[in-house]
């Protein structure tokens, strides 16, 4: 039986998306953050040792990591519904951007969660000032003018083709989601990029997309 281990407000939802494209039958074991840590809990170590989302299980098989778990899906149940044909630009693209996702664009929006809740933290008054200090003059030098990079980057691509590995949507979209998704929640995303907030509109209508929010819950990034 095909399960999903699918934590609150996370990674997963684009996994749960994704089963709800290829219209698979599956399982949902769902999964809380702390209300004050926001970290996933123990409990998900028993699926796997990292306790991250998302997992699938699959009979014997325990899988982690998004871009391996798309692959997966795309190929043991989808018949390459959702990829390009091999040997095409489009599926050199098609991998480029599983990969991108998670490589190059969160980072940098992780470091900016980081260091938001840095100058958030209620601290010691005497060194309140220096670690909000620090946080502030890492984002501003460092950390924003990359996502900044990045944004410009994404808008640029989207201006070559509808979808990120050509015409045609396919689950390279899917991976790229969530950080757009993160972008437009927590960094700064917003009409003056309008490709990326107009392919934020287009996979948000999507039927598919809209049954696995239902069967995901409250999903915290788009509020």
């Amino acid at each position: 039986m095909l399960v999903i281990h699918h934590l609150n407000n996370s990674r997963s939802q684009r996994i749960l998306w994704l089963l709800e494209e290829l219209g698979l039958n599956y399982e949902i074991k769902c999964y809380e953050r702390d209300p004050k840590t926001m970290l996933a809990p123990e409990s998900l170590r028993e699926v796997h040792p990292l306790g991250k989302s998302p997992i699938i299980t699959d009979d014997a098989l325990t899988l982690a990591e998004s871009g391996a778990i798309i692959e997966y899906l795309i190929k043991q149940y989808g018949k390459e519904q959702f990829a390009p044909p091999p040997c095409t630009p489009e599926r050199l693209q098609y991998t480029y951007w599983l990969h991108y996702a998670e490589g190059s664009a969160m980072p940098p929006l992780l470091l900016k969660l980081v260091f938001d809740r840095i100058e958030q933290q209620p601290l010691p008054f005497f060194i309140r000032p220096i670690a909000r200090l620090i946080a502030s003059r890492t984002k501003s030098s460092f950390i924003e003018p990359q996502i900044t990079q990045h944004l410009n980057y994404l808008e640029a691509e989207l201006g070559k083709s509808l979808w990120f590995a050509g015409e045609e949507f396919t689950a390279a979209d899917i991976q790229m989601s969530f950080p757009i998704e993160v972008a437009a929640a927590r960094a700064g995303l917003d009409a003056t990029h309008p490709k990326l907030i107009s392919f934020l509109d287009r996979i948000h209508a999507r039927p598919a997309y809209q049954r696995a929010l239902k069967q995901g819950g409250t999903y915290k990034l788009l509020s």
